[in-house]
């Protein structure tokens, strides 16, 4: 018996068979080869088209299926990029593309919900300021495209979408609706006044069930395209951050994930929601949460991570170097990069400095000392200072990053990355074998009853390495962490 694990980045889509019993992996695929374009037709915005993450799911799952019998599946678990605007009309088509994650149109939009709701209610409430979020992207479609928004039946998220199309039911979670910011933490119910004061009929938000536990099943069509046979359990549906938790069994109160893709998070949980009270950092309902044991995510996330890391790899060393040789060019320079600070927070609004968009930044360069190696590593320093700069407000929060784990992916393939971050947080990091298609076939085993305890779901998972803080480099890495928030409070002025 096998689980599929789908995984709907910004980036690509990956798609993973699971081989239920033994907990490995027997295949994946991941497409595009090149990262999928995200359309930025006004500074700030980003937006890409649903069936180009449907196409890439087909061709994934045809890749595998290749080499391996669809005949076996018995559960299908979807990951996605977070707080992605899929509007739907009658016919369930989309009407427009999707306004995904990091496109900050509708800043202004949620500041101002969260003025006119109330600052206090709103926290209380929903754990977080409306924002940037879900709901206010739609509240920019209803005042920006009033003629589209009256043709809206339903609007979900990017996985709903890809769980649409593969049962023609749709649906979303728990989970689902509090990263729209319509939930009500206090209330344990949909936060019905957030789309009340949007002017969002209820009419619009479609049902929603638990991420872990079968709310669709596979139709006659996916069959007939995929193999898939019908009726097959969709049991698994979480936004990225909850399930690289997930993936990474980070599901009880004081356990920590991290993850450095596109974007960068640190993923907390804690039964006892609070809230930052300039929204900072936010709180999410995690994967496994009910009313009788709560669980809840609080995340940091940082937009200018990965994707600066891949900009540098495009414009500065032209593509003329692999990531582990810019990992391996970054460590010729000193701890701290001989001053040279860089910003990473060039990828629209960040959450993290209230919503501003402050751009990317080198300060303090060196026409005469700094080389590229300098600004590689600087670079790695100044992602890795942005998460330490989270990671503080969230110790506000309640949250002990002693122990922090990872996907042996992405950043945390870069021995420099990894080791800045534990010795700059004095968190040890381990890395595990698992990334977040696996992890959403494993929830897809778990929520169908193929695994009946989470202990089983992950016996398989394994530590590859555990990084300890390098106390000799503290004192340089302080010192050099103090220059880069000098630097953010410049910007901020």
């Amino acid at each position: 018996m096998k689980s599929l694990g789908i995984d709907i980045g910004s980036s690509s889509v990956k798609v993973s068979l699971l081989d239920i019993a033994s907990g490995q992996c027997v295949a994946s695929s991941t497409n595009p080869q090149q990262e999928m374009p995200i359309d930025a037709v006004k500074s700030g915005w980003a937006e890409q088209d649903p069936e180009m993450w449907w196409k890439y799911v087909v061709e994934g799952i045809r890749k595998i299926a290749a080499e391996h019998s669809m005949q076996e599946v018995v559960s299908i678990g979807i990951t996605y990029q977070m707080h992605g605007l899929v509007v739907l009309d009658k016919e369930q088509k989309p009407l427009r593309k999707a306004i995904i994650w990091c496109d900050s149109r509708a800043v202004e939009i949620g500041a101002e919900a969260l003025e006119a709701i109330g600052r206090d209610y709103c926290l209380e409430h929903a754990l977080n300021s409306p924002g940037n979020f879900t709901a206010s992207k739609l509240a920019w479609v209803k005042q920006n495209e009033p003629e589209l928004f009256a043709k809206v039946d339903q609007f979900i998220l990017p996985g709903d979408y890809i769980a649409y199309r593969l049962s023609g039911r749709v649906s979303t979670s728990v989970s689902g609706l509090s990263e729209q910011i319509l939930w009500d933490f206090k209330e344990e119910r949909r936060a019905d006044f957030v789309a009340d004061h949007y002017g969002i009929p209820h009419s619009m938000i479609p049902e929603a069930g638990l991420s872990i536990g079968i709310e669709a099943r596979t139709d006659a069509a996916t069959e007939a395209l995929l193999g898939i046979p019908e009726g097959t359990p969709i049991a698994y549906r979480a936004g990225d951050q909850p399930n690289n938790a997930f993936s990474l069994n980070v599901m009880e109160a004081g356990e920590i994930a991290a993850t450095g893709g596109t974007s960068g998070v640190v993923y907390g949980v804690v039964d006892t929601p609070k809230a930052d009270p300039l929204s900072r950092v936010n709180t999410f309902v995690h994967v496994n949460h009910t009313p009788e044991a709560p669980r809840y995510g609080i995340l940091l996330c940082i937009n200018g991570t990965g994707i600066l890391n891949s900009w540098m790899r495009r414009n500065v060393v032209q593509l003329q170097l692999d990531y582990g040789a810019m990992n391996d060019l970054a460590e010729q320079a000193p701890v701290g990069s001989d001053g040279l600070v860089v910003l990473p927070f060039g990828n629209g609004a960040e959450r993290v400095l209230e919503n501003r968009t402050t751009g990317a930044a080198m300060v303090g360069i060196d026409l005469n000392r700094h080389t590229t190696a300098h600004i590689l590593r600087a670079t790695q320093e100044g992602i890795a200072f942005s998460f330490r700069y989270g990671i503080d407000l969230m110790r506000d929060l309640g949250l002990k990053p002693d122990v922090i784990r990872a996907g042996k992916a992405n950043l945390f393939l870069s021995p420099l990355f990894r080791q800045t971050l534990s010795t700059l947080t004095g968190a040890r990091i381990e890395l595990f074998n698992t990334d977040g298609s696996l992890g959403a076939a494993r929830g897809g085993a778990l929520g169908a009853g193929y695994y009946k305890s989470r202990e089983e779901a992950f016996a398989s998972l394994q530590c590859l390495e555990v990084v300890e803080p390098r106390e000799e480099d503290r004192e340089a890495l302080e010192e050099a962490y103090e220059q880069w928030k000098k630097a953010v409070k410049a910007r901020l002025q």
